[in-house]
């Protein structure tokens, strides 16, 4: 098993205070592709290592969390800093409440990666962004980071096959609650060294 890869994990509803954050602090920022509408849960989520908790809870107005990054599969080209090539999507999970916050993690990261591995072929690079605590907002479990080389990617070849979308919609069901869990975020990242 991995060592624990901690980070503060921020949400934010405006995209211009998550950019001014991470210029004052570093991390990677996830930033919506789109103007934010009401449906998404967030604009922007950044990752830090920043050890000034209090002045990040009070950057963050959707949510704070700490978080165990596992990298699943990386990207072999990557940018030091700066705007990364390609596109996320950014999934954020509720576990099912008949499993409870620790066995969907543990199927999450044992179960379900392999599978994701196997069906999302076009998938560049794959993190799981495991939540231990909750400083504030809303009490989600998880962000899944799945990284394409394009936002075309991203949105026409997610599913490498209808069948392996099926098998993928069914395991998901098993480890999250898919009515709570809050729709996709299509994302840029750039990564801020300070």
């Amino acid at each position: 098993m991995q060592a624990m890869a901690l980070e503060f994990c921020l949400a934010f509803s405006n995209k211009d205070t998550a950019k001014h954050t991470a210029e004052m602090v570093g991390g990677r920022l996830y930033e919506d592709v789109n103007d934010r509408d009401l449906h998404n849960p967030f604009a922007a989520l950044l990752c830090t290592t920043h050890p000034d908790l209090s002045a990040l809870l009070s950057a963050a107005d959707v949510g704070a969390y700490l978080i165990d990054r596992r990298e699943m599969k990386t990207r072999d080209l990557v940018q030091p800093q700066g705007p990364q090539p390609g596109a996320v999507g950014v999934f954020t999970l509720v576990a099912n409440t008949d499993m409870g916050h620790d066995a969907a993690d543990r199927h999450w990261r044992d179960g379900h990666t392999p599978l994701a591995l196997s069906i999302h072929l076009a998938m560049s690079n794959y993190a799981q962004l495991s939540v231990l605590h909750c400083f504030a907002g809303p009490l989600w479990d998880g962000f899944a980071l799945c990284g394409f080389e394009s936002e075309q990617d991203l949105r026409t070849r997610f599913f490498a096959s209808r069948e392996g979308e099926k098998i993928i919609a069914e395991d998901v069901a098993k480890f999250a609650d898919t009515k709570l869990s809050p729709r996709r975020v299509v994302a840029v990242e750039t990564r801020f060294v300070i």
